[in-house]
């Protein structure tokens, strides 16, 4: 089976005035079908760029992301929006959920982007599998943290990824309540065969998935099976 993501010499720089400073140097991966990756390292060591650049949110200085058979870097800006709509799912560690939707308009609104049917019945489904079918009428500010990160996480199921990308979704959450957020990302990607890739500073967190690429300073200096870190 292809890999669902391949990055490929990958290098990110950015121009300030006169100077040009490099955030990502020569990432070389890839990722199966199905598989839990997570990236880790200290801050500013390039993982949020990394994954913007994964995701095609953002475009790289030198080298290749192919998702899921597709070349990002050769795409334009709505291109790669396309890409994303049809094959990604996005957590991000502040929910990003908009604040004058309920919690069930919230998870819709891609799914109407995306001109689908029956969009209403959809997202309440996935508000039961995340365990908030009876808060589907709340909106974010009557809805804790933990509750808006797993509304966040239906609404990134909505499109059936083949792919999610997690930036820190337990990051401003308690240990408890990161614990059940963990195993809802774990059981979905389990459940629907998704590819997880979870940035993440939490070693805890990174040693239940399969695979640990470790950066610093913009290069990977670790890239193993479920390898306890020094970060």
């Amino acid at each position: 089976m292809p890999n669902i993501l391949e990055v490929s010499q990958l290098s990110k720089t950015y121009q300030s005035g006169t100077k040009a400073l490099t955030v990502l140097s020569d990432i070389s991966f890839s990722i199966e079908p199905g598989d839990k990756l997570s990236i880790v390292g200290s801050s500013g060591s390039g993982k949020t760029t990394l994954l913007g650049l994964c995701a095609g949110l953002d475009r790289a200085s030198s080298g290749s992301v192919i998702l899921n058979g597709t070349k990002l870097d050769s795409l334009n800006e709505d291109e790669r929006a396309r890409v994303r709509n049809l094959h990604v799912g996005f957590v991000f560690q502040n929910f990003q959920l908009l604040p004058t939707l309920t919690a069930l308009e919230n998870i819709m609104v891609p799914m109407e982007l995306r001109g689908e049917k029956g969009i209403k019945d959809r997202a309440m489904d996935l508000l039961a599998r995340v365990g908030l079918a009876e808060r589907h009428d709340h909106y974010p500010t009557q809805l804790s943290g933990g509750e808006q990160q797993r509304i966040s996480i239906a609404r990134a199921f909505s499109n059936r990824p083949k792919i999610l990308f997690a930036d820190e979704p337990t990051g401003n959450l308690d240990e408890e309540t990161s614990v059940k957020i963990e195993s809802l990302l774990f059981d979905l990607n389990r459940e629907l065969g998704t590819t997880l890739v979870l940035v993440t500073h939490d070693n805890e967190l990174a040693k239940k998935t399969d695979r640990v690429i470790q950066l610093k300073g913009g290069r990977i200096i670790s890239n193993s099976l479920n390898q306890a870190l020094e970060v």
